[in-house]
Order: C-alpha cells, then sequence, then structure tokens
C-alpha cells in the first residue's frame, strides 16, 4: 500500500527553536531557507517561512528562532505555548551543551507545560570529534527513554548543508503524523485507541461480515484511503507478507482483522506512519484518535429549554446491537461483552461518572437491556454529540437526524399545558441527611443502607418508569448535593432543562423540612425570574420514624402557600415509596400544575392582570369609539345628501 499525501486539515506547522547560545539555531534555520550557509547571522531572526512546496505534504512550515538569555525568559515560554513542534538544538562539538538537555531544557519544556513533539538536533556536525564505537541511537537512547516526549533526533551541519532540510521535515512530519497517539516504542506494539479506531475501520470494511477482508474489500479500502486499487499482483504481494511475518493474518477468506492490525504496526516500525494516519483521517479521525467535528454535525439546533432524545430507530439499533453481543442469550450483557461491544469506540464510555453508577448492574457488573438503554437514553440527554459519536463507533451507519430528536421547548409545552417526550429529567434538592440518596437508590432496586455517606458531586440515576395503561417512560434523577446548590442556582439557566423539581426532607426533623422549603422558594424566585418556572414536589422521606408534632400540619401549609400538592410521604428503609417516581412522571406531563409561586410573584401576576385588563378595557373603549364615529360620519354624510 502507498504512502498517505493527505495530512489531516492543518494549515500551517508552526516551529520553535530553542537550545543554548551559540548551538547553531540561527545558522541552522538561514540554511534551510536559502540553501546557502550563510556568513553572517543576526542573534535571532525574524519568523522564517518554508513555503507549502518545500515538502511533499504542501504545507507551509513558520520557524520562529530563539534567544537563550535569560532576560528574553517571558518571550520564550509565549513562543513555546503557541508551538506545534519544538526543534531542540546543541552543538555535537560542545559537549556540555548536549547534557544541558537533559539537566535544564527537557525539565523546562515540562514546567511549562509543553505538550508538542520535540525534535532533538545536534549542529555542526561537521564540527564533531568522531568517536567510532559510540553512534546517536545509542547517545540518545537513555534520554528518549527518559523522556518521551522526543519524537526523533536527527544531526546535520548547516555549513556542509548535511541533513539540514530534513531537521524541519522531521518537524512536521511528528505534528501531521504524530507517533505518540498510534504507537508504543517500549512495547513495540500499537496502541489501544489506535487499535480500536482500525477494528472499527475493519468492520466498516467488510462489508460482507465474514471477519476478513477478500480482494474486492481490500480495493474498496485501497481506493477509499488512497485514491488508487491495487493491482492483482500487488494484493498478492501484500497477502505473501502478511502470512510469512504472522501465519494468522491470513485465512482461506481474505485478510484477517488481526493481519490488518499488523500490517499498520509493519507500516509504523518501518517509519510510515503516514500510512496509518491517512486510513484514519480518510475514516474521520482527529489527533486524538476520536471521530473529527465534522463527522459528528448535528442536523439540528435546541434551545437550553430543549433536551434531545434517542429516535425509535435508534433504540431498535441498540436492541439489535445488545441480542448480536449478547452471545449466551442470556438476557445481560456481562463485562466481557460489554467490553466487546465497545471495542471499537476510543474507550467504553459508561466507566466513568456521570455513568458508572447511573443503572443497576448485576453483581457481576453486567448491564440488562432496559439498563443498557438507559445509558443510552442518559448520555443521549446529557451529551448528544458523545452519544451520536458512540453509535458511529458501534456500527450505526445512517445520519444523525434518524438516531436522534429535539424535544419541544418547555416553555411552550408550560402554555399547552401537557408535556409530551420519552426521557424525562427530575432535579432532587434537599438538605444533608434528608433521605435524598436512598431514594436515588430505592429507584434502582438497590437496597437501604443505614450508613451515611454524604454526596459530594452531582449524581444521576435512569430507570424506567412502568406506567398501567400508559407508554413506559425514562426518568433521570438528578441529586444536586446542598453544598452545591448555590452555585447551581447562580446560573440563570439552570432550570432550562429540568421537567420536575423533587425536594426531599426528612420528616422527623423540623430544620430539614425548614431548609426544604428555603430550597423550594429559591427554586421558586429563579423560576419567576427567569420564566423557566417547573414543576415541584415535596417528599417527605424517613416516614417510618416518629414525626415531630406539627410536621403535617407545617408541610400541608408550606405546600398550600406555594401553590403545590401536598408532600409526598416515603420510606426508603420499608421500601415504602408510595408510588412517587410515577407520581414525579405524572407531574412533569403537565408542566402547568404545581408551580411554585412566592408572594412577589403572586403581586406581579396580580399586576400583570391588572395591566392586561385595563388594557382591554382601553382597546374595547377605542374600538367603541372608533365604531360610534364612522357610524355618525355616515349618519351625517346620508342627512346632507337627503337635504
Amino acid at each position: 500500500m502507498p504512502s498517505a499525501s493527505t495530512s489531516g486539515l492543518r494549515s500551517n506547522v508552526r516551529v520553535v527553536v530553542v537550545g543554548d547560545r551559540a548551538t547553531g539555531k540561527s545558522s541552522l534555520i538561514a540554511a534551510a531557507a536559502t540553501e546557502t550557509f550563510p556568513d553572517e547571522v543576526p542573534p535571532v531572526l525574524p519568523p522564517t517561512r518554508l513555503p507549502a512546496d518545500y515538502y511533499p505534504h504542501n504545507i507551509p512550515v513558520t520557524i520562529i528562532d530563539t534567544s537563550s538569555s535569560f532576560e528574553n525568559r517571558g518571550k520564550l515560554a509565549e513562543e513555546l505555548k503557541r508551538a506545534d513542534a519544538v526543534v531542540l538544538t546543541y552543538a555535537c562539538d560542545q559537549p556540555s551543551t548536549l547534557n544541558r538537555l537533559e539537566t535544564f531544557w527537557l525539565h523546562e519544556l515540562r514546567r511549562l507545560e509543553i505538550k508538542v513533539p520535540v525534535i532533538v538536533v545536534g549542529c555542526k556536525l561537521d564540527r564533531r570529534e568522531r568517536d567510532p564505537q559510540m553512534s546517536l541511537e545509542q547517545t540518545m537512547a537513555p534520554i528518549m527513554q527518559k523522556f518521551r516526549e522526543i519524537e526523533t533526533c536527527i544531526e546535520c551541519s548547516a555549513s556542509n548543508l548535511i541533513q539540514v532540510p530534513d531537521v524541519f521535515y522531521c518537524a512536521q512530519k511528528a505534528v501531521l503524523h504524530p507517533s505518540a497517539p498510534l504507537f508504543d516504542h517500549e512495547t513495540q506494539s500499537l496502541k489501544p485507541r489506535c487499535v480500536r479506531a482500525l477494528r472499527r475501520i475493519f468492520a466498516l470494511c467488510d462489508h460482507d461480515m465474514d471477519e476478513a477482508l477478500n480482494d474486492e474489500e481490500l480495493n474498496e479500502f485501497q481506493v477509499t484511503c488512497f485514491d488508487a486499487a491495487l493491482l492483482p499482483a500487488e494484493i498478492v504481494g501484500v497477502k505473501r507478507v502478511v502470512q510469512e511475518l504472522l501465519p494468522g493474518g491470513i485465512n482461506e477468506l481474505g485478510l484477517t482483522q488481526t493481519g490488518f492490525l499488523y500490517l499498520h504496526a509493519l507500516f509504523i516500525e518501518r517509519g510510515r506512519i503516514e500510512t496509518t494516519w491517512n486510513v484514519l483521517r480518510r475514516f474521520g479521525y482527529n489527533d486524538e484518535i476520536k471521530l473529527r467535528d465534522d463527522h459528528l454535525v448535528m442536523p439540528f439546533k435546541w434551545a437550553p429549554d430543549q433536551s434531545v432524545e434517542l429516535t425509535s430507530e435508534a433504540i431498535e439499533f441498540l436492541k439489535g446491537v445488545f441480542s448480536s453481543f449478547d452471545t449466551d442469550k442470556d438476557g445481560i450483557l456481562r463485562i466481557s461483552e460489554l467490553e466487546d461491544l465497545f471495542s471499537t469506540a476510543p474507550e467504553s464510555p459508561w466507566e466513568e461518572a456521570p455513568y458508572n453508577n447511573a443503572v443497576e448492574r448485576t453483581p457481576l457488573g453486567g448491564l440488562s437491556l432496559s439498563g443498557f438503554l438507559c445509558e443510552w437514553e442518559l448520555m443521549t440527554l446529557l451529551n448528544p454529540t458523545e452519544s451520536l459519536a458512540n453509535l458511529r463507533y458501534i456500527g450505526y451507519s445512517c445520519n444523525a437526524a434518524s438516531a436522534l430528536q429535539v424535544t419541544k421547548r418547555r416553555s411552550v409545552e408550560q402554555k399547552k399545558q401537557k408535556r409530551e417526550r420519552n426521557v424525562y429529567q427530575c432535579f432532587v434538592f434537599g438538605p444533608k441527611n434528608a433521605g435524598k440518596s436512598a431514594l436515588l437508590k430505592s429507584f434502582l432496586g438497590r437496597p437501604f443502607s443505614e450508613n451515611y455517606t454524604p454526596t459530594d458531586d452531582d449524581w444521576y440515576v435512569v430507570n424506567v418508569v412502568n406506567r398501567p395503561g400508559g407508554a413506559n417512560k425514562t426518568l433521570v434523577l438528578r441529586e444536586i448535593p446542598e453544598d452545591g446548590i448555590k452555585k447551581f442556582l447562580s446560573n440563570k439557566e439552570s432550570l432550562a432543562t429540568c421537567d420536575i423539581a423533587a425536594f426531599v426532607y426528612d420528616s422527623s426533623d423540623e430544620y430539614s423540612l425548614m431548609r426544604a422549603s428555603e430550597l423550594l422558594m429559591d427554586v421558586a424566585r429563579l423560576g419567576e425570574k427567569t420564566r423557566f418556572g417547573v414543576p415541584c414536589l415535596l417528599i417527605a422521606a424517613k416516614d417510618d420514624l416518629d414525626t415531630y408534632p406539627m410536621a403535617i400540619k407545617d408541610s400541608e401549609k408550606i405546600c398550600q402557600c406555594m401553590g403545590i400538592d401536598a408532600p409526598v410521604h416515603v420510606s426508603a428503609k420499608e421500601r415504602d415509596v408510595n408510588n412517587v417516581f410515577l407520581r414525579i412522571i405524572n407531574a412533569a406531563e403537565h408542566p402547568h400544575l404545581n408551580v411554585p409561586e412566592t408572594e412577589e410573584g403572586r403581586c406581579k401576576k396580580r399586576y400583570r392582570n391588572v395591566v392586561n385588563h385595563s388594557l382591554i378595557f382601553i382597546s374595547i373603549s377605542a374600538a367603541v369609539a372608533i365604531v360610534g364615529l364612522a357610524a355618525y360620519r355616515t349618519f351625517a354624510a346620508r342627512k346632507n345628501t337627503s337635504s
């Protein structure tokens, strides 16, 4: 297979040259730009541009010379932070400058958190005293072992024009085709994310799904990536190479996935990393080995009070995927089966928060079909682009519009007094130790625990709520820790994605009720201020404990004053949740009910009503006056005509 000719989406490569004084930085740059050795060069050259046609990739290179003096350290740091690659120089005739790479320069780059490829360049090669027993590889191996950011090392002579263009070609190549994301030089193997991307590409090219690329599929892959077909003899040659080096890489059907991966490892080992990069970029991958943004363009935009859901088509696709990877057909995706399912994604998307603790799993970590779909629904709600990306990673080939849909605006649904969607999100507020986490655990069917552990970060759980005689709905509960509520409510759009808010309090603790009512008031005020008012429910938790004498009257008075339903009493300990999750769904579907009002809000509402009625009266009076005037003019005209 030929090497790549494309170089991603980059339009310029910026290379910053650093190193000790008098190591040959400026002479190296001048020699590369003019292809001659300059008799004199200034201490620091201005930015130097190598034109697009200087190298085969047809991308210009801008070279930035720097001063190593102490007073210019600030400017040096600024230039380094804008670099795409760093050329770090030492003088071959001054061993002390080589030592300085390890004792100062490489540590300085780390201190400044420079995360770009580093090309170590030995200048003044013509002046070096030769040691036949010490090669460049032997000299640099210990340093490269310690500083993995070093992409490659090269020696040159500006005076004799030896390997001068190669220096900046190496820098450009390290930017356009970096090896670090793809290959582990220590283990001499492809990195996991690269393997996962190549597995996906193999699966996309394996049209007959026989786990091998036949000659036709191999040729189509070649045309897709390199714009040229392979001759029959070339296909035979590729297969022969793989067969000789890796017998399992070829079978009677063609090139296997193992052989496909081995072929790319071979390209990289032989210095043809651009071949693998070209394949990845043709299939939409960026430098992080994730799908580029242009492959994840949403076909629609949505307002803050809209959400995104999976379509029925996407859900059917996911059901098929679940069935395909449930190899033992026990209705559970075991951990190993989940790993296989996401083996073509950069990583499993549900191993970290907020997904890793959002659904109930089997004792061994498996997922039921319901839990599997709930994870997808949660990911689509929280990050639609990530959801679309993962759908593509696992083989969804249709357009985004067939996978995702936008709900109606919550403000519109509020006016229509009806909310229709498949996924509802409930924000759960309440003071510490009120029973919020116990409520969320009971939603997942987890056993009650007497041990109290405060929640430090937002916690999401998701499950399906079964409705007798109606369509089941997916409910997302988001617990917001008390310590984070103030910051949360400081965002004017914090309630935009909320379908309903629940306020949990300990029914045996008077302070807990008081604090919950304060939080209810805060949310009501924000809703009135931002027009993102949401239905609210008060939930009296720990109903198994003895309540204080005025608990019921106090809570009912709060609800009456705020204009919402009486509290729902639950006991997670006794597994008596009083259909609270169904009641949450029902309240969310009728957004005009249970929206709390403050006294200030009621006053403003009355004022608006008075103003509106006044305007209506004035409008009617004006209309009557106009009609009366028109009638009088008609009467007067007729009277004048008759006389």
